[in-house]
């Protein structure tokens, strides 16, 4: 497990936009969502894939009801190693 940690660190200082991603989420204590990521802050589709299948981020889906129903939210999260990943 600790090669895979390291490894993903290093990824996470090679790519400028993993470790902007990772800052963005890194302040965020609930998550952002895609759209927020994506549409916001330029932050790329493939990225955040990467960050989600490297471990370093998350999803979280949330269930909100309301008079209209339900609706569902995803956020991206970061994770323990995604916060090792970028020093914090």
């Amino acid at each position: 497990m600790g090669a895979l940690l390291s490894r993903s660190q290093q990824k996470a200082n090679r790519k400028p936009e993993w470790r902007h991603a990772l800052q963005l989420l890194a302040c965020s204590p609930r998550g952002a969502t895609e759209e927020v990521l994506v549409l916001g802050h330029g932050v790329s589709h493939q990225t955040l894939a990467m960050l989600a299948l490297a471990g370093l981020a998350t999803v979280v889906t949330e269930t909100r009801r309301g008079e209209g129903g339900t609706s569902t939210i995803e956020r991206l999260r970061i994770t323990d190693a995604g916060r090792r990943a970028i020093g914090g």
